[in-house]
């Protein structure tokens, strides 16, 4: 029987800090590995022992097996957990961890190969007799094959990469005409992204529901199912809210999904945590979809509602012991809901966001769980998921839940970055939602024109605010600096800020009717007009009243720089009050900078080369993806100051487009 004393956690961020948790609890020792990025993370922080395994980019650190077993060799480990995404689904680390004598707390390695191919996986559930959505997994790729193919399936159909996840290489057909086109640029992402172009063909199952189901086995025969999550929020085939139980859900189509489940774990002799997942239709019919051999980032919503830690399950198994609980005394309680928190800006087409977490205090609310691993100063970089956090909220019903979110999601404070917050709020808040009827459709039907998705001026509440915090910073100032050149000594004539929130420019002019320890204010913004009173600011606090109601607002404030957070997530402004106007960027700049710190993966232009707007110039590839950077006016191209290659960092300016005469 597998023994073990020290568990090397082979991730980093949210689940590394999630599996120290439970290892430490159930008296384990912990070792993190970190890449140069993550050196001051949290996870190396919590761990009892850290060893760097190499630079910031995955594939020379969080991906090297060679490394992390070293790592492993060094401190001791006897046991390696791979949390989720990075090595968790690599057959060839398990193996290795099997050969260095390290207990990997996983599946088998068989297992994970099989369950690995959509196309063996779904071949193998077939012959178990597992319901398949009908489709083409055969091994012959060439495209004649697959044409002939598509027209006995039909259409509207899916491509799906037999190697892939998160929706690279998925790709939705509606009819032949378009068949040629996608299977070759499903085929070209698969091979970057998973080294394997094979793919398979699916009918496309129209609005289904994403439905999950947790399974565990042991080293004894044993295999239960702990209920379903509801994961059919989606965007870009990438989940956004996982919910437990599934809204729909009936105890016989639970039965007959956990049933088929266990059959699809027991057909790999499957040992450890897994996945089923199945799309659910209207009829409720359900179809398998794919099986993931690890531990699942919506994994909270389940051990909410069964009371039950899945680590300590898988670390359980990996010792070799029967599974805690018969299928018979598993129960299932209440509501949970989990959201994504990602650094992104929703407002750009989710582009994701790279800086400093300035500050980070989520809402620790009764019936909420933050899972996280972040500290105030941490650089968000270009190299890692842009997740940051999940936010779970537990209800005794489905309604309190999901009211104990919005709240918890609205008062998560984040500045620094842009954070997904608003949108995630609007999600819950929308009357589908509330009803339980959303279904994988449901972002695309219902989001296309919903505000979070749209660049938002500040309010004007939010801007006089601003000012207010800018006026007491200054005066503090002049506190210490009697006499100080440019600053006034009297309060009686208004005092005029220019506050610049992304390319656009906002004045306030705030009159100061006390200047004594709570300042209080007239403040016009445009044809608005408010009463502000300050009564409290501390540096991550401050309280005000306006127009007779007190708020308080977290913000964070370095030189012209300062940060707000409302219920409309973190607002960036900057104090151009004393900027030269030729300082100032014009808003019809043909210069393009970056929108993140990423790498250059293609320049498709030259100096002298005419180009229109919105014309494609370069590729940046950051956080996982690849972002287009394009034109913002007809012209030439005068300048180009980075190559294919580089890293650049946010801001930075990358061309400079000359714009063409009217």
């Amino acid at each position: 029987m597998p023994a073990f004393t020290k568990i090397l956690i082979a991730n980093r961020g949210e689940i590394a800090c999630r599996v120290i948790r439970t290892a430490h609890e159930l008296g384990y020792r912990s070792v993190a590995v970190y890449s140069e990025a993550d050196a001051g993370a949290r996870h190396v922080q919590l761990a009892d022992e850290a060893v760097g395994i190499g630079p910031a980019q995955v594939n020379q650190s969080y991906l090297k097996i060679d490394a992390i077993i070293a790592a492993a060799r060094k401190t001791g480990a006897d046991a390696i957990h791979p949390g989720y995404g990075f090595l968790s689904e690599n057959a060839e680390f398990a193996r290795a961890c099997e050969a260095a004598g390290i207990v990997f707390i996983g599946p088998t390695v068989e297992a994970i190969h099989l369950m690995g191919s959509k196309r063996l996986s779904k071949i193998a559930m077939l012959e178990a007799g597992v319901p398949c959505i009908p489709g083409y997994e055969g091994a012959a790729q060439d495209d004649d094959t697959l044409t002939r193919e598509a027209q006995r399936i039909g259409y509207p159909l899916m491509i799906k990469a037999s190697a892939g996840g998160g929706g690279r290489g998925m790709r939705l057909v509606h009819e032949a005409s378009e068949l040629a086109a996608q299977l070759r640029t499903a085929r070209s992402e698969a091979q970057n992204a998973f080294g394997s172009g094979e793919l398979i063909l699916e009918k496309a199952v129209i609005q289904p529901r994403h439905v999950e189901i947790q399974v565990f086995g042991d080293r004894h025969g044993n295999l239960v199912y702990l209920g379903e999550r509801d994961c059919s929020v989606q965007r870009r085939h990438q989940k956004v809210i996982e919910e437990a139980p599934c809204p729909v859900m009936t105890p016989e189509l639970r039965q007959a999904m956990g049933e088929a489940a266990v059959k699809a774990a027991g057909a790999v002799n499957y040992v450890g945590a897994g996945t089923v997942e199945f799309l659910l239709d209207t009829s409720g019919a359900f179809y398998f979809l794919e099986m993931n051999t690890r531990l699942q980032v919506e994994h909270p919503v389940t051990e909410l509602i069964t009371g039950q830690d899945l680590v300590a399950w898988q670390i359980r198994v990996a010792e070799g012991r029967p599974l805690p609980l018969a299928q018979d005394q598993i129960e299932l309680n209440g509501h949970a809901i989990e959201v994504r928190l990602y650094a992104e800006d929703s407002t750009r087409n989710f582009l994701p966001q790279t800086g400093e977490i300035l500050r980070w205090e989520p809402a620790l609310l009764d019936g909420i769980r933050i899972d996280h691993g972040l500290v105030e100063g941490q650089a968000v970089t270009p190299f890692y998921d842009p997740m940051l956090a999940k936010v779970i909220a537990y209800g005794a019903t489905r309604d309190e839940a999901r009211r104990k979110l919005v709240r918890a999601v609205e008062d998560c404070v984040l500045l620094g970055v842009n954070g997904n917050q608003r949108f995630l709020a609007n999600l819950l808040k929308h009357p589908q939602f509330a009803a339980g009827q959303a279904t994988t459709a449901f972002i695309g039907e219902h989001f296309a024109a919903d505000p979070s998705l749209s660049p938002q001026a500040p309010a004007a509440s939010e801007l006089a605010s601003a000012a207010a915090l800018l006026y007491q910073a200054s005066a503090l100032q002049r506190a210490h600096q009697h006499g100080l050149a440019g600053w006034r000594n009297v309060d009686n004539a208004p005092w005029r800020f220019v506050l610049k929130h992304g390319e656009h420019k906002h004045a306030v002019e705030l009159s100061v009717a006390d200047s004594g320890k709570q300042p209080r204010f007239a403040a016009r913004i445009g044809d608005v007009q408010l009463d502000l009173r300050l009564l409290a600011a501390d540096g991550r606090w401050a309280t005000l009243e306006l127009d007779g109601v007190r708020r308080r607002l977290a913000y964070h404030l370095a030189g012209e720089r300062l940060w707000l957070y409302g219920h409309n997530g973190n607002l960036e402004l900057l104090d151009i009050t004393h900027e030269p106007a030729a300082g100032q960027d014009s808003a019809s700049s043909g210069t393009v900078k970056a929108p993140m710190d990423g790498a250059i993966v293609e320049v498709l232009v030259n100096e002298g080369d005419k180009v229109d707007k919105g014309q494609l110039l370069l590729v940046l590839e950051a956080m996982k993806m690849e972002h287009p950077l394009k034109a913002g006016v007809d012209g030439v191209i005068r300048r180009i100051q980075v190559s294919k290659g580089d890293q650049v960092k946010n801001r930075q300016l990358l061309v400079e487009v000359e714009a063409a005469e009217a």
